[in-house]
C-alpha cells in the first residue's frame, strides 16, 4: 500500500526550501533584530505549493483577547488564536493537519489579523523545517509596556469620579479621559464593564434632573 501523497508533497517542498531557505530580510523597528515576515514566507512557498501539488487550508478554532492600558494613556489589544492548517495533496486528497498558536498585539483593530498571520507563519516554518534561530517575533514592532487593570478597583474609583461630576460636560470629560481604562475593563471583565456603564447612565440621568430648569 502506497503512502498518502501529502507526505511526498511536503517532503518535496522541504527539499526545495532547503536549497534557498527564507532569508531574514526585515528588521524590528525597536529592538533591531532580523526576522522573516509573513510576506516573505508567502513569497517563498507561493510557487512551490502548486509545483508539488500541495495546498494549505487554514481554520481558526479558538481566540482569546485581552486589553491593557499603556503608560502613555492608550490601550493595547492582545490576541491569541489557536489555528489548524490542513496540508492537502492534490494528487489523492490526502491531508495532514498542523496545529499552531499565533499571538500579536495592536493598538487598533489589527491584532487578530496579525495573530492569524503569526499562526500561519509558524505552521509553515515548522512543517517545512525552515531554520528559525532568533526568529520568535509576532510582529515587526515591539509593543509598548502595559500595566494590568483591576476591574473591581476601577469600578469603585469610577463611582467616586461619577459622584463628583455635577454637570453633563464634566461627565463627558470623565468618559473621554477614562476611555482606555474602560476598554481594558471591558476586555478583562464584561460583567463589570456593564456595571460601569449602568453607573454612568444612572449618574447622567441624575445630573439631568438636578440641572433641569425648575418650573414656576
Amino acid at each position: 500500500m502506497s503512502a498518502p501523497a501529502v507526505y511526498a508533497a511536503i517532503s518535496a517542498v522541504q527539499a526545495a526550501l532547503a536549497k534557498h531557505g527564507i532569508a531574514k530580510g526585515r528588521q524590528n523597528a525597536q529592538q533591531g533584530f532580523a526576522f522573516r515576515g509573513i510576506d516573505d514566507v508567502y513569497s517563498a512557498i507561493a510557487s512551490l505549493l502548486p509545483a508539488h501539488g500541495l495546498c494549505i487550508i487554514p481554520r481558526m478554532i479558538g481566540r482569546e483577547t485581552d486589553a491593557r492600558p499603556t503608560r502613555n494613556g492608550g490601550v493595547l489589544y492582545y490576541v491569541t488564536v489557536e489555528a489548524e492548517f490542513d496540508f492537502v495533496a492534490t494528487a489523492d486528497g490526502s491531508k495532514h493537519t498542523a496545529r499552531t498558536f499565533g499571538e500579536a498585539s495592536d493598538s487598533g483593530d489589527k491584532a487578530t489579523n496579525k495573530a492569524m498571520s503569526a499562526a500561519m507563519k509558524y505552521a509553515v516554518l515548522m512543517t517545512f523545517t525552515v531554520p528559525t534561530e532568533g526568529d520568535n517575533d509576532a510582529d515587526a514592532h515591539t509593543p509598548p509596556e502595559t500595566v494590568p487593570i483591576d476591574a473591581a478597583a476601577f469600578a469603585l474609583s469610577w463611582q467616586r469620579m461619577l459622584d463628583q461630576a455635577e454637570t453633563l460636560a464634566a461627565l463627558d470629560k470623565l468618559k473621554a479621559d477614562t476611555a482606555a481604562d474602560r476598554a481594558a475593563v471591558k476586555a478583562a471583565d464584561p460583567d463589570m464593564s456593564a456595571r460601569v456603564n449602568e453607573a454612568y447612565k444612572a449618574r447622567q440621568k441624575l445630573v439631568v434632573a438636578l440641572t433641569a430648569p425648575q418650573a414656576g
